[in-house]
């Protein structure tokens, strides 16, 4: 007995992507592209009051580059 691991819904929806025949299981690359590009927008630009993800990375990243020049003695 084979287990379903989706249903007929999505089998067809899957089904029906265009470029099976010449591109296979890459054809859903563009879609993919396009999640990860609108993910790295939102992470740059909506903010959570004054706070976005690339202002607490760029401030993280500062506070590593100075804990490194402490450690090491560099002025």
């Amino acid at each position: 007995m084979a287990l379903k691991l989706y249903s007929g819904t999505l089998k067809r929806i899957l089904d029906r992507w265009p470029g099976k025949k010449y591109f296979g299981e890459y054809r859903f690359l563009p879609l993919f592209f396009v999640l990860g590009a609108s993910l790295e927008y939102s992470m740059i630009n909506w903010k959570v009051g004054n706070t976005s993800f690339y202002n607490t990375y760029k401030r993280r990243q500062a506070k590593n580059i100075i804990e490194a020049e402490q450690k090491h003695g560099i002025n």
